[in-house]
């Protein structure tokens, strides 16, 4: 059979198998209907074309849909999930899961676990209940502290609330802690053994430095509930996030590392299978054996097939589709997982690509640093429309990271597993393996640090359907040119040196920014960040945080080099740190208001003073001109009235920001920074006209908001500078609420990136990012 030639029936089973369960996983009869009409669709196709393969796809999509059906019905039904419709109160019995995470007090929500467990018995409403069904467990506040270090395989015994949980997780209920858990069973033998190992891994980390001591963990158990946000960020932007969690593209580099070790000391044929095995059981064991590493041990062993053997790997797509059969009959909601679909566009990147790329590149570069580019370049550009749908980016620094970090994944994860055996031994010994380790996972870190800051690390891009389809073009466009890009050693480092030269510019995505923009409110998180534009080339910036990286990105894509005024509404950090963007960019003035506090966020200033800008203090009545920008400060709060004599708190340094009403173009904006409901009424009784065209809705859509301040600012547009699932809650409904009834259009951050005002000869338009 040629090499290149695939059996397309096992791929239409998969597809089938797949397509059933996910319609019926939803839960919405509009889906269930839906997966019966494609039912009976292949059906009529199989009639006319008289094809046994469609009569099978779509026998398939029926029974996995009256299958997944039925689980789903049943799970409703369990006496549990009646009480959870009920939110009733009742003592569980339950065996917790991995991978729980734990969340630190953040403005007012309250410290937060949680974590995966199954109800064994359940006692309620004047009965008792065996059980066995899943539920996803949280604690909040003061009793957090009781459920931290409590192992995976625990059964404990609690009082808890229940709540419905949603159609399509798989889960019998919610349940909220309501008080403190009584442990009831230690761990089984096996649980307890694991996280022994588990345990001694982390102790014999503890002497690496900060990065590498929370990544070996990751990259050998897929234990990340140490990874700071920071970390994480820059993972994702480079396309490194595979390497922070269980995955089968990661599962696939340690194969492939073991593989190739074992390959050069000797070992053949049943010894080579038996290892590999081994090394997988071991992985499952490790990472707990929750759905998703047995997800990713299966799409590893899948995407295995793809190395060494020269291109035939692309037979191996009839193992992925049989793999993807097996798991949605074995556990249905994986189908809904995009976990399950990252696992599966990889694996069959690998399979399709991988292989046959290495073959061509090994022709002058040694296979294994052939394969430790060809693998993760096969898998970004197969994942890549997915995590373009999800993110809403593109990320360039991507290939070339992946491309680098290869070869130290294999390293740093088998070491690591050495380290976890030997740990369980001795640990001061295992600490020599893990600081191998830790060496290379360091380098891991340094590569996601150094990709992310560079420019054009990651390119904005809408996550609307077009845009992701025609990324998926481009990404099979691109595979296509691959193998006769690597077949010339000259193209190929020409095209790499391209790359990095790309990486050190910010692009930009199509149609962004409006050739004649007049107000942008950049995407920094959650932070505030407005730009006006003054001339060609410069601009006047209110407020700069939290994050230097996404605002310097942001002015780069407006082509703003200069920056004659930079207002500081207040010194918090999310509206002040990102003020070291603007080095280099000419600012002239900082415009701060009176109070200096807190302290680091007034250090921010005066680096920028350092360097050679001159600060002012705002007065109200004053203005401010800087081409065809007007800035006027409408009000400035007297710091004895709010409570800013020294270091202040927080929620009065809030209400000691500026009120500013900016005029361009004949469109008048207002920012009040993070002024609450009392600063803004405050703020209303010094300036009471303050009907406006724009707002920046005020502390980013909080709950504390004036109903009367935004009722006199009554603008036509109101937007929301706020982070993307942030731990504050905004913006708050009540808000969203309050400014829809004055307001026909709101735009958030969050949603759509950042956002544009530009003047079009009909009149204003807006534009956004996403």
């Amino acid at each position: 059979m040629d090499a290149d030639r695939v059996d397309p029936r096992p791929v239409v089973l998969g597809a089938a198998a797949w397509a059933g369960t996910w319609a019926a996983t939803s839960g919405e009869a509009a889906w269930w209907a839906a997966g019966a009409g494609l039912a009976a669709v292949l059906g009529t196709a199989a009639a006319v074309r008289r094809s046994r393969v469609w009569a099978a796809a779509a026998l398939l999509v029926a029974v996995c849909l009256a299958l997944g059906v039925l689980r789903v019905t049943q799970l409703a039904q369990v006496p549990l999930a009646r009480l959870a419709a009920e939110r009733a109160i009742v003592e569980v019995d339950a065996v917790l899961a991995g991978g729980s995470r734990e969340f630190a007090a953040a403005g007012t929500r309250p410290a937060a676990w949680f974590s995966g467990a199954r109800v064994t018995a359940f006692s309620g409403r004047g009965a008792t209940w065996a059980s066995g069904v899943p539920v996803a467990l949280g604690a909040t506040g003061d009793d957090v502290a009781a459920w931290r270090g409590l192992a995976p395989g625990t059964t404990v015994r609690v009082t808890v609330q229940l709540a419905p949980a949603t159609p399509d997780s798989g889960l019998a209920a919610e349940a909220r802690a309501r008080g403190t858990p009584v442990v009831i069973a230690p761990p089984d033998g096996l649980s307890a053994a694991v996280e022994r190992v588990r345990a001694g891994l982390r102790a014999a980390c503890a002497g690496l430095p900060p990065d590498a001591r929370v990544l070996v963990p990751a990259l050998v158990v897929g234990d990340t509930s140490a990874m700071d946000a920071d970390l994480r960020s820059r993972f994702q932007t480079t396309g490194l996030t595979h390497l922070t969690a269980v995955s089968g593209a990661n599962l696939v580099l340690l194969l492939a590392f073991v593989r190739g070790t074992l390959l050069a000391a000797g070992v053949r044929g049943r010894w080579l299978t038996a290892a590999l095995g081994a090394t997988v059981f071991g992985f499952v064991a490790l990472c707990l054996g929750e759905p998703s590493v047995v997800r990713a041990a299966a799409m590893g062993l899948v995407g295995l097939v793809a190395l060494g053997s020269g291109g035939r790997g692309r037979q191996g797509v009839r193992y992925l589709a049989v793999a993807v059969l097996g798991l949605v009959l074995l556990d249905p909601w994986i189908a809904r997982s995009l976990g399950f679909a990252l696992s599966v566009t990889a694996s069959a990147g690998l399979l399709w690509w991988a292989g046959r790329w290495s073959g061509v590149l090994s022709r002058w570069l040694p296979v294994p640093i052939a394969e430790a580019v060809c693998v993760p370049l096969a898998a970004q550009l197969a994942t890549q429309p997915i995590v373009t749908a999800i993110s809403g980016q593109i990320s360039v620094a991507g290939l070339l990271a992946n491309a680098v970090a290869g070869p130290l994944v294999g390293p740093a994860t088998v070491l690591g597993f050495v380290a976890a055996g030997v740990a369980v031994l001795s640990v001061p010994l295992a600490s020599g393996f893990a600081w191998l380790a830790g060496w290379c996972a360091q380098g891991l870190c340094w590569i996601a640090r150094l990709g992310d800051a560079l420019p054009g690390a990651a390119i904005p891009w809408p996550a609307s359907w077009w845009a992701v389809v025609l990324v998926a073009v481009v990404c099979l466009l691109v595979a296509s040119l691959v193998p006769l890009v690597f077949a010339r050693r000259g193209l190929t480092v020409a095209l790499a040196v391209a790359l990095v030269a790309t990486l050190a510019r910010t692009p930009a995505p199509p149609g962004w920014p409006p050739a004649r923009w007049s107000v942008v409110v950049c995407d920094v998180g959650q932070g505030d960040a407005t730009v006006f534009r003054a001339g060609p080339g410069e601009a006047v910036l209110v407020d700069a945080g939290p994050d230097p990286r996404l605002l310097g990105r942001c002015l780069d894509q407006l082509g703003v080099r200069r920056v004659p005024l930079a207002v500081v509404t207040h010194l918090h950090a999310d509206h002040v740190t990102g003020l070291a963007a603007l080095a280099g960019r000419g600012v002239a003035t900082v415009l701060t208001s009176p109070a200096r506090t807190p302290a680091s966020g007034d250090a921010a200033v005066r680096t920028l003073v350092a360097a050679g800008s001159t600060r002012a203090t705002a007065e109200a009545g004053a203005s401010w001109t800087a081409g065809a920008v007007r800035v006027d400060v409408l009000a400035v709060p007297i710091l004895e009235d709010v409570g800013i004599a020294d270091e202040g708190e927080s929620s009065a340094e809030n209400d000691g920001s500026l009120l500013l009403r900016v005029d361009v173009d004949g469109l008048t904006v207002l920012l009040a920074g993070d002024a609450e409901d009392t600063g803004q009424e405050r703020l209303l009784r010094l300036q009471p006209l303050l009907d406006v065209d724009v707002l920046l809705v005020p502390h980013h859509g909080s709950a504390r908001q004036s109903a009367a301040f935004l009722r006199a600012a009554a603008p036509a547009i109101a937007l929301v500078s706020v982070g993307e699932d942030n731990d504050y809650g905004h913006p708050a409904g009540r808000t969203l609420r309050l400014v829809g009834e004055t307001t026909r259009t709101i735009l958030r951050t969050d949603e759509h990136g950042s956002i544009a005002l530009a003047r079009t000869p009909a009149g204003w338009s807006v534009t956004t990012q996403r």
